[in-house]
């Protein structure tokens, strides 16, 4: 056993000298693999953590709250029961039975009710709250007092000073009241008297939270039992009608809980940033291996006649193998620990842009505690495992094999043909299974339909490289001379060694093209539909709302031809996916329908826009597929506040990658969202004032930006693509300039005995950049060919449409491959081609 280790370490020692040039390139891979590891792995733990910033209800020891969360059980098959939850963006309340059920608690020391509503002052927006409550955060006064009559309020600092008479806006109607006081805290905030404030809000029999506090002595721990046990008692439930199977019971909120009832948008976009970075980071995580395996067994492969030659003196496959993983082992654990301390960083950085560009909703936490920056020496552990592996892999036929075999080049045989083949059968289908789909299930089916083709061509790249060569040798000996006719004879002979090369440029221009593509398709087609829809000239609108009334004054003014209130939502739609359950959120949008294709056209394809009224929807072209849904239909669908309904379908649209995928009666969903009303006018010779004189306090916009709604993950997704698409390149371009590196330090003995023969170094030159011409342009044409198989079948699923990509963006890959590609050729021939001699070393 110790004469084994003793051979097996100076064998991996003695190569790990001799070859250091071949395991630079395996060290970056390896120290980019783990730092993306890690830093994707540190996202991912820090999301998990996450939680809303407590601020509003600070000094509170809970919080009750409705259930902002829906449920969907099915029963997939053979299997047991599965719930879906998926989180609610507008406010489930609670009702006021439970503010007296809480006071009555033994240990509670208060509980404040508490409103939260949109209110207007002086031309800006802020949030309506009864003074009472102001004390949970706790926001003190610094100056006056706190309001005592119907007409009084506290404002934020900076708003106005004491004394003055300001006008506040709420639900269209403006009211001036007496500021008595100026608190601490956010400025756009105006505290109310309480009844004052649930006048206000709209909802006499409920309350939007209630702030609880403990008396001394009373653990939070002991009350949140009570409390918990008290509601239970009095079997009080959220607000609003729910879906069979979907609890609704109040919710008691401690420690980190208490921010989820002031940020309502923070469970549901830290649920979908999960799923978003699993996503991506699996892609990166397979790529990464792709390139560290390609890398690894690229560097053995140049070494393949020394280890068939210690093979044939006598070394065993045990001893082989333990040399090789030995060599591989030493370099991976010192790039991998590299990685892991720059995951840290890394992480920070991305953090930093997720910041930069608004991807994150208001009050989004993301922590990184102390005992988690260790998390990226496990993923360290498992780059240098994966390292040995590939090693291993890479050696195991000159390991197997008899040592006089062991000194001949294996050629390509019929088994890697037909698995390629296969491979490239699949990844068709996948993709033609992609155009049945819609949404999230078409963009994963295009995604495996990249992989599998990827990796594909990879095991086809010897036969790609003799199919180019067909094509490209005759211009090459046409125009190229000496060098063309060189480059041509080198391409064709050695093909295997030209479908190395390219593969790496195939992977490289196949995944970014995917990644840039399928974003920017969507956000094309949906920028179009959204143009296509416009027709309003003016948009009206006011902080605190428009007044009742205020859309048909608006419609009777001077040369109005038509005009359309309109507001957004979100809605849950429940379905089974395979048999499992599975919530999905789809923007959505309320409309008034009376001249709705003047204003705002969704192109109907079926039914009609104009019986469009409470208790009907009609339904975007894909979700009515989705659903085998028409005109007639009964739908069923949740409203952003977990509420259920059935609606008769009236008709269908095509424009729901801009407009959602449903659309309701303006004043069904008004009473479901918080969200404000804006009203798209299209009108012949009127004038701005002529507007704003039928609705007063108004804002009017001419030319208002085409309605659209966007993604509630699209700032995440583009921010998380750019990173994954730094990542993809960063490999590839290590892949592609090591592959290149390797292959031509590996080709210097050629190069000399080239020279020796006669040839020049000008027609070495040539030809050394027609081949690597060749070896760009075959990598492109077919990584753009890759890719466009799934593209094609994702924009013809969900787009409707060709794959868009920026000519800049195509450019850009196209000059990076070629810049690499050089590179990797030219530099590394430096030695077989300087000097007047050529040189006979390495």
């Amino acid at each position: 056993m110790s004469d084994h280790r003793n051979v097996t370490g100076l064998l991996a020692s003695r190569a790990a000298r001799m070859h250091r040039k071949a395991w630079a390139a395996v060290f970056a891979a390896l120290a980019l693999t783990s730092l993306l590891l890690g830093s994707f792995g540190l996202a991912l733990a820090s999301a998990g953590l996450g939680h809303a910033r407590v601020e509003r209800y600070a000094a509170a020891d809970l919080v009750v709250t409705g259930d902002q969360s829906t449920r969907f059980t099915a029963k997939p098959w053979g299997s047991d029961p599965e719930t879906a939850t998926a989180g609610l963006t507008e406010r489930v309340r609670v009702p006021r039975a439970a503010l007296a059920a809480v006071r009555e608690v033994s240990g509670v020391r208060s509980a404040v009710a508490d409103e939260v509503f949109r209110v207007g002052v002086r031309g800006g927006a802020a949030t309506g709250r009864p003074w009472p409550a102001a004390r949970l955060a706790p926001h003190a006064l610094r100056d006056g007092g706190g309001p005592e009559h119907a007409r009084e309020v506290v404002v934020g600092e900076g708003t106005a000073r004491v004394g003055d008479r300001i006008t506040v806006r709420t639900s269209g109607s403006d009211t001036t009241y007496e500021v008595t006081g100026v608190a601490e805290g956010p400025r756009a905030a105006v505290y109310f008297t309480s009844p004052e404030a649930r006048r206000l809000a709209g909802h006499p029999g409920s309350v939007a939270a209630i702030g609880v506090t403990a008396d001394p002595g009373t653990s939070t721990s002991t009350l949140h039992a009570r409390v918990r046990r008290a509601l239970d008692t009095a079997d009080l439930k959220s607000v609003g009608h729910r879906a069979d199977g979907d609890g609704a019971g109040l919710r008691v909120l401690t420690g980190n809980g208490r921010g989820g009832a002031e940020f309502l948008q923070v469970a549901p976009a830290r649920a979908g940033m999960l799923a978003l970075l699993a996503s991506v980071a699996a892609t990166v995580v397979l790529i990464a291996l792709l390139v560290v395996s390609s890398t690894i067994v690229q560097a053995l492969q140049q070494r393949s006649r020394e280890l068939g030659l210690l093979r044939a003196v006598g070394a065993t496959p045990r001893q082989l193998r333990g040399a090789v993983g030995r060599e591989a082992g030493r370099v991976a654990v010192v790039a991998a620990l590299v990685g892991a301390v720059a995951a840290i960083p890394a992480f920070a950085g991305l953090r930093a842009l997720l910041d930069a560009r608004g991807a994150m909703p208001p009050g989004m936490e993301l922590p990184l505690p102390l005992w988690l920056l260790p998390a990226p020496l496990v993923t360290a552990g498992l780059t240098v495992l994966a390292a040995r592996l590939a090693a291993l892999i890479a050696c195991a036929r000159t390991a197997k094999v008899r040592p006089a075999e062991a000194l001949r080049e294996a050629s390509p045989g019929t088994a890697r043909k037909v698995t390629g083949l296969v491979l490239l059968f699949l990844g068709a289908s996948s993709a033609g299974t992609a155009t049945l789909q819609r949404g999230e299930t078409a963009a994963a089916a295009a995604g495996a339909a990249a992989v599998v083709l990827v990796i594909g061509c990879a095991l086809l790249g010897p036969w790609i490289a003799e199919g180019a060569m067909r094509v490209l040798g005759a211009p090459m000996r046409r125009f190229g001379g000496p060098g063309g006719h060189l480059a041509a004879a080198n391409c064709t002979a050695s093909a295997r060694r030209l479908g190395a090369a390219i593969t790496p440029v195939v992977l490289v221009t196949a995944f970014v093209l995917v990644q840039l593509s399928a974003g920017t398709t969507m956000t094309h087609a949906a920028g179009a539909q959204a143009r296509d829809a416009a027709r309003a000239d003016f948009a009206v609108t006011a902080e605190g709302g428009l007044a009742e009334g205020t859309l048909e004054r608006v419609r009777r003014a001077p040369g109005v031809r038509a005009a359309t209130a309109v507001t957004r939502s979100t809605v849950v739609l429940a379905r089974r996916e395979t048999g499992s359950p599975r919530l999905d959120r789809v923007p959505a949008l309320g409309v008034t329908p009376g001249g709705l294709a003047r204003t705002l056209d969704p192109g109907v394809r079926d039914g009609d826009l104009g019986k469009l009224r409470p208790g009907t929807v009609a339904l975007g072209r894909d979700q009515a597929r989705a659903l085998d849904a028409g005109p007639g239909s009964t739908v069923t669908v949740r409203f952003g506040d977990g509420i259920e309904a059935r609606l008769r379908v009236v008709a269908t649209y095509d424009r729901e990658l801009a407009l959602g995928g449903f659309l309701f009666s303006h004043e069904q969903l008004l009473g479901h969202t918080s969200a404000p009303t804006r009203i798209l006018v299209t009108a012949t010779g009127t004038t701005p004032a002529a507007l704003r004189a039928a609705a007063p306090g108004a804002r009017v916009e001419a030319n208002p930006a085409p309605e659209r709604l966007e993604p509630e993950d699209r700032a995440l997704g583009e921010v998380v693509t750019v990173a994954a698409l730094g990542a993809i390149g960063g490999f590839t371009v290590i892949a592609v300039l090591s592959t290149l590196c390797l292959i031509t330090v590996g080709r210097r003995p050629e190069l000399s005995l080239l020279r020796l023969a006669g040839a020049g170094r000008s027609q070495l030159r040539r030809m050394l950049g027609l081949e690597a011409a060749a070896s760009a342009l075959t990598g492109l044409t077919v990584g753009a060919a890759v890719a466009s198989v799934p593209l094609l079948a994702f924009s013809a699923a969900v787009a409707r449409t060709v794959p868009h990509v920026a000519a800049s963006q195509a450019g850009l890959v196209a000059l990076v491959i070629a810049a690499t590609t050089a590179a990797g050729t030219f530099p590394p021939a430096r030695r077989a081609l300087r000097g007047r001699y050529p040189s006979q070393g390495r």
